[in-house]
């Protein structure tokens, strides 16, 4: 099947992936939702195609894939995991994010794909940036975690298969992203926020870039629709950075509950974490982590619209719903 335009996505029923198709559907953008079946699972819904693993398929199943395609939107992958229960987590990484983006970039080359948008991690530049100096795509890489160095070598995996094509690589480097059907920390501090309980985290001075997962589907829409497409690596975020105590005080806001913040000191919260095994997640929550957006705003127009209050009212009213608040 070949359609004017057509986008494929991977990843279509994970967080990012179930947003963008429907905005992508609402927009009439025709696209074909590529998602991991798993045994046991319905079978895939309209417009879907169920695969058994990227990393490992048939080279003529992954062809199959992208005919007809004139770009990629990869986000299928191993996503950073909290309570690690793979044997080789490393080569878990390496065959869901960077064997896999290879042998699919691989593919829409030989389809004669125009654009590949792949979806990376913030991480790749490392845990913290120094105050006031936000991170750019020109900075040296300091990925810190097994998942964050999977990413690198995928972005660059990536490039060497397009060097010499016609097809150009996007890599986009997000930071959290938010919005309705999120998980992970975000999820388990609305959870934290929603059901009142205190926080030590009034304390904390700091600045994280976030990504509202409304904003994100439209720079994917600029990433495919710019004349000129903009190859190379890219941060996206929103407008506005954050502090961690402020974004806890906007969840009670958009909740409707007051958030409760107790101000434990910083370095007291570092060493709880070394002493508990959480010395990485307490990092994240006290360090600052901001990107520098503007190298995609030149290239392609884009701008994040939607300010942070009006994601976060989408996420809890996900969050009601799911919960029947």
């Amino acid at each position: 099947m070949s359609e004017a335009g057509l986008v494929v996505v991977t990843g279509a029923d994970g967080f990012i992936g179930r947003a963008l198709v429907a905005h992508f559907a609402g927009a009439g953008r025709p696209f074909r939702a590529v998602v991991r079946q798993h045994p046991g699972a319905p079978g895939p819904g309209p417009g879907s195609c169920a695969v058994s693993d990227l990393a490992t398929m048939p080279d003529a199943e992954l062809d199959r894939l992208v005919t007809g395609a004139s770009a990629i939107v990869h986000l299928a992958g191993r996503a950073h995991v909290l309570n690690e229960t793979a044997g080789d987590s490393s080569a878990a990484y390496a065959s869901a994010n960077v064997v896999a983006t290879a042998r699919f970039a691989r593919a829409a080359v030989r389809a004669g794909v125009q654009r590949f948008v792949f979806a990376s991690t913030v991480k790749v530049n490392g845990e913290a940036s120094a105050p006031g100096r936000s991170f750019r795509p020109g900075d040296p890489p300091n990925p810190c975690d097994e998942y964050a160095r999977s990413k690198q070598v995928a972005e660059q995996e990536l490039a060497a298969i397009c060097n010499g094509t016609a097809m150009a690589p996007i890599v986009l480097r997000l930071p959290l992203v938010y919005g309705p059907g999120v998980k992970g920390n975000f999820a388990a501090l609305l959870d934290e926020v929603a059901r009142g309980r205190r926080l030590p985290l009034g304390a904390i001075r700091n600045r994280r870039s976030v990504l509202y997962v409304g904003n994100l589907v439209e720079a994917i829409d600029a990433a495919l629709d710019v004349p000129a497409p903009p190859s190379g690596t890219h941060f996206v975020a929103d407008a506005n950075s954050i502090a961690v105590p402020d974004l806890v005080t906007a969840l009670g806001d958009a909740l409707g509950v007051p958030a409760r913040l107790i101000g434990v000191p910083v370095w007291l919260l570092e060493l709880g974490g070394r002493l508990s095994g959480r010395r990485a997640l307490v990092q994240r929550l006290v360090g600052t982590l901001e990107v520098d957006a503007s190298s995609f705003m030149t290239a392609t127009g884009w701008r994040p619209r939607r300010p942070l209050d009006e994601g976060l009212a989408a996420t809890t009213a996900w969050w009601r719903l799911r919960h029947a608040i």
